[in-house]
């Protein structure tokens, strides 16, 4: 159980190294963020950590690494039940929660949809998730992660189409692949990265 913890916190740190400091970018829906803990979640938990009644992006700023490493392992981890996945898909689907919430769980559950495996696309991580992806992972050991991967680099890919102010997230300014694209690629084997022509055809319809 220890080792386990400590995995766990090792992919927490992991998150925290990666998701960076302080910002608060107008473009973002999750407002002022610190170490990928947005202040809707610093509210929704009552963290005021200056004392003055009310959680602010003053509060954002203050809070540390280790802070937000406990938020993830309790909230985002243990919460939502993602340790009652294979171990190999946790790290994944952790990852993507802590980045888009409960739509983490949706993309499983439609990409165990799309495999025939019947579950209710409700983004909660219940008995029926939980046997469905045992199922899924037993029969496809060697596939499964990258599948979840190349899924959540297609939702990426859809909300910027959806949503022009997000698609900076999803192409620099020199039009190589943005943070969430790399992010959702450092899950799946290089051989599912997508090459720079196939990148740039993807998002062609943007310019």
């Amino acid at each position: 159980m220890e080792r386990l913890k400590q995995n766990v916190r090792g992919i927490a740190q992991q998150i925290v190294a990666r998701e960076g400091g302080y910002v608060n970018d107008p473009d973002d829906p999750g407002g002022a963020t610190n170490h990928g803990v947005t202040i809707h979640t610093m509210r929704r938990l009552g963290l005021d950590l200056t004392g003055d009644g009310q959680v602010t992006s003053a509060d954002v700023r203050r809070l540390s690494e280790d802070q937000a490493v406990s938020i993830f392992m309790d909230h985002y981890f243990a919460r939502p039940r993602i340790d009652d996945l294979p171990d190999p898909l946790q790290p994944s689907v952790f990852d993507m929660y802590v980045n888009a919430g409960a739509n983490a769980v949706k993309i499983l559950q439609k990409l165990l949809g799309k495999m025939g495996f019947a579950v209710t696309v409700d983004g909660v991580i219940g008995p029926k998730t939980i046997a469905e992806t045992a199922r899924a992972y037993a029969g496809a050991p060697d596939h499964l992660v990258d599948a979840y991967g190349i899924e959540r680099r297609n939702y990426y890919f859809d909300l910027a189409d959806r949503r022009a102010q997000s698609r900076k997230y999803a192409r620099t300014r020199k039009g190589g692949k943005g943070g969430w694209i790399t992010r959702a690629e450092e899950f799946m084997a290089p051989r599912y990265h997508l090459g720079t022509e196939a990148f740039q055809q993807r998002v062609a319809a943007w310019d």
